[in-house]
């Protein structure tokens, strides 16, 4: 199966891998991935941001569980070339941890 991440701090599931659009991301903590679909989390209230790559309005993410913040997700971007973002999650490498998937019990993954 796909390596599944979880939140560092309470091991609460959130995306796997397969849901991995780039890996080329920095955050506060340094390297991010950008996921395309993330469950189990909570996000914030709107915040206009000035980021590297121009000026975007996203949310801050944080775990269901233990509130931790692991991330934002990119709500607008005022850019054309970065609207491929919009509605997708970072991740922060240093707050989330991978482990194995389970293997597919009816033998359908390719």
């Amino acid at each position: 199966g796909h390596r599944i991440i979880h939140c560092q701090y309470c091991e609460t599931p959130l995306t796997n891998r397969s849901e991995i659009l780039s890996t080329r991301f920095t955050g506060a903590t340094g390297r991010a991935f950008l996921f395309n679909r993330v469950v189990n989390i909570v996000h914030s209230d709107i915040q206009d941001r000035v980021m590297l790559t121009g000026r975007h309005l996203v949310r801050d993410v944080v775990c269901i569980k233990c509130n931790t913040k692991l991330g934002w997700m990119y709500e607008h971007a005022m850019e054309e070339s970065q609207r491929y973002k919009e509605g997708k999650v970072i991740l922060e490498r240093a707050l989330i941890m991978e482990t194995e998937g389970l293997a597919d019990p009816l033998g359908e993954e390719q």
